[in-house]
């Protein structure tokens, strides 16, 4: 017989249902073509006011465009390293926040987990149901576990030992879980999952950084809560 359990988000013990309703690169290459050439632009355009035909004379007005365009150029160019700049700044920044999640508990939207000792996902209905099926299957698609629950409208979270209704004991592995409800009614619930599990390391040479939870990738931004571990309680001697 499968020990699993129904809980709120908080501490679950096992085999009890309960719901609730409530690096970065800083180097710098040395930038080449027409900004490190403005000095050679104005000399060239010295030159040319120098050694022009008096008796034909350029427009003035078009050596003083020409520069404006030039300089609006080079400004252009300048503007772009500083944003290249503030672009190595925010990978930087979001590395260090990548690096604060590993070895904490969170909770990702997913239905895809990795069974290691337990797995847990959060459940999330819409409203009250008065019969939840919940659905496990392995890697192959073969269902190893269905139970059925009655879930309040909120936050649920359901924990799996890895054992089959027929008592067998699955091997470590990716398993996914799917959940159906139905208010009393007859109507259909919608009920969404979470993964929740331990990030196990983080990957720095993506881009955005990528968190590695239970065997699956994640980026910072699809975190939605990080879970407080609290021991479980010792029974009394």
């Amino acid at each position: 017989m499968a020990v699993d359990s129904i809980s709120t988000p908080a501490p679950v013990v096992s085999g009890t249902v309960t719901n609730t309703s409530t690096s970065t690169d800083t180097s710098s290459t040395a930038s080449t073509g027409i900004a490190d050439n403005f000095q050679t632009f104005l000399t060239l355009l010295t030159t040319q006011l120098q050694n022009q035909n008096p008796l034909d004379p350029l427009d003035t007005n078009q050596f003083t465009q020409q520069l404006v365009q030039f300089a609006g150029v080079e400004q252009q160019l300048k503007s772009n390293d500083q944003l290249k700049t503030l672009v190595a700044l925010q990978k930087s920044a979001a590395a260090t926040e990548a690096l604060v999640y590993v070895g904490n508990t969170v909770a990702v939207d997913g239905s895809t987990t990795k069974f290691d000792t337990s797995a847990t996902w959060n459940l999330s209905a819409a409203k009250d149901t008065t019969s939840s099926t919940v659905s496990i299957t392995n890697a192959a698609g073969n269902t190893v576990y269905s139970g059925n629950f009655a879930l309040k409208s909120g936050g649920s979270s359901f924990v799996w030992d890895g054992k089959g209704n027929d008592g067998t004991q699955y091997p470590p592995g990716t398993y996914k879980l799917t959940a159906t409800g139905k208010d009393q009614n007859g109507q259909t619930v919608a009920i969404s999952t979470e993964v929740q599990g331990m990030v196990d390391s983080a990957d720095l040479s993506a881009s955005p950084a990528l968190l590695s939870i239970g065997g699956a990738n994640y980026t910072v931004d699809q975190v939605k809560r990080v879970v407080r571990t609290v021991p479980a309680a010792t029974p009394a001697t």
